[in-house]
């Protein structure tokens, strides 16, 4: 795991746990990114121009790689109400499961869940929308 940024991450044990879990037996290298590398490394491998939040690919037998931008990531957390580095899980998940060949869907998005949740995060996804006030102001998930 390399962290190219100045940015906190989630702990080194939560993403090797996941990699173990998701993708058994494979070297999975994580490198953190700034968001112009990162915008560089999409138009390069994907051919897009927009800074992307995460990237991941096989680069060879049982090999992958994912890159995870934390400054993007950190402008999207609060949409799922996620702490940043509980933001940069969610993404390693999603990274994995692509690498393990997943394609986007409810499948996939109830193994992050369910992920995200067994592996120890303090802001849960299942409660994303816990506290965040709705229409009326009053908080969805709980009373009041």
């Amino acid at each position: 795991m390399r962290n190219l940024t100045r940015r906190r991450t989630a702990p080194r044990s939560a993403f090797a746990a996941i990699a173990s879990h998701v993708l058994p037996g494979w070297d999975i290298s994580l490198i953190f990114v700034g968001p112009v590398q990162a915008q560089k490394l999409n138009e390069q491998l994907r051919g897009k121009k927009h800074i992307p939040n995460v990237l991941s690919y096989i680069v060879g037998e049982k090999s992958g790689e994912i890159i995870i931008c934390p400054s993007e990531a950190a402008k999207q957390a609060p949409t799922y109400n996620l702490q940043p580095t509980t933001y940069n899980l969610l993404l390693f998940i999603h990274g994995a499961l692509h690498i393990k060949g997943w394609a986007h869907g409810v499948r996939m998005e109830k193994c992050e869940r369910n992920l995200l949740e067994a592996y120890g995060t303090a802001h849960s996804y299942r409660y994303r929308h816990r506290h965040v006030p709705s229409k009326n102001g009053r908080r969805r998930g709980g009373r009041g």
